[in-house]
């Protein structure tokens, strides 16, 4: 089994990464300011294998001497998504890049770096053609540069796995409804309708269980280290509009309208191979509509203004 360091670790995918890591029989240490809510590791917290510290991953006095008893890297940490980067440009860099790259540069050789980058990189791609991981990345925000500028660096170095995450939908003990399926899925349930601007931009999608999963797969498939692969789920690249269909499939009486006027802030528009990673052996298999009815189930729990990033 092996210590793993995860630096924001309380996020909405760290949440539901660490009691799997817990499961496996792995040694946690994990790092969260806990900007959010506080009890999305309260649960995990009192495992005897989970040591979590309040700090900020950008805290290289904090995070160097944590890094030297690690065998796995796992940062996590991030302002999430282009809205909260723009609002805090600063904190986007710092700690989206630079706390990044600082992790590399006081690791060796002998660990491994498992990096969650984004397939927004890809910014605006060419219709009917897949992206792949040859495909040139030219990210149109500020997030996207980020992410991308710290893969470059962990791949120059060699001892990292890189995963270009599709936009990830699902429920976590750390909600989020600000990305794409889970924003919809809450309008459609409680508002009962969406205006689309741009309906037929594309992008691809992936269940929080399947990025999970990548994690756990990375971690036993060591070998597959010092290269970036796309990670989503292959028959889920999808137009706004082909997503309102689904949910509108779960959702009777939900409408959307689309409106020729106007335009959506997000420009991202690609569709994605993922190919690569599957030819390794993992393969995505939670589809849209099961991360749609989960999210129906616990809908009447939540708040927007309690799960947002902004």
């Amino acid at each position: 089994m092996a210590k793993i360091l995860i630096t924001g670790a309380a996020g909405y995918i760290g949440s539901r990464l660490v009691p799997k890591l817990l499961n496996e029989g792995h040694d946690l240490i994990c790092v969260d300011n806990f900007m959010y809510e506080k009890n999305s590791l309260i649960i995990p917290g009192i495992n005897k294998r989970c040591n979590i510290i309040v700090g900020d991953a950008r805290d290289e006095e904090l995070i160097k001497p944590l890094i030297q008893k690690a065998d796995i890297l796992i940062p996590l940490a991030c302002m999430t998504g282009a809205p909260l980067c723009n609002k805090d440009k600063i904190a986007a860099t710092t700690v989206n890049r630079d706390a990044v790259i600082m992790m590399s540069k006081n690791s060796s050789q002998n660990q491994t770096i498992i990096y969650p980058c984004t397939n927004s990189g890809y910014g605006i791609g060419q219709e009917g053609i897949y992206c792949d991981e040859e495909t040139e990345l030219k990210p149109i925000s500020l997030y996207g540069k980020a992410k991308v500028e710290a893969e470059n660096f962990l791949l120059s170095k060699g001892n990292a796995i890189t995963f270009r995450l599709a936009t990830v939908f699902g429920v976590s003990p750390r909600p989020r409804l600000d990305l794409l399926v889970n924003d919809f899925t809450y309008r459609a349930f409680f508002d009962k309708a969406i205006i689309l601007f741009e309906a037929d931009f594309k992008r691809n999608y992936l269940h929080i269980d399947d990025a999970v999963d990548a994690f756990l797969f990375g971690i036993n498939n060591l070998e597959i280290k010092g290269d970036c692969y796309n990670l989503g789920l292959s028959d889920a690249n999808l137009s706004k509009r082909e997503l309102c269909e689904k949910i509108k499939g779960l959702i009777p009486d939900f409408v959307y309208f689309i409106s020729e006027i106007g335009e959506d802030v997000d420009k991202r528009n690609y569709i994605i191979s993922n190919s690569k990673i599957e030819s390794k052996g993992f393969k995505a298999k939670r589809s849209v509509e099961q991360g749609i009815k989960e999210l129906i189930k616990i809908m009447p729990l939540l708040k927007r203004d309690q799960f947002a990033n902004i």
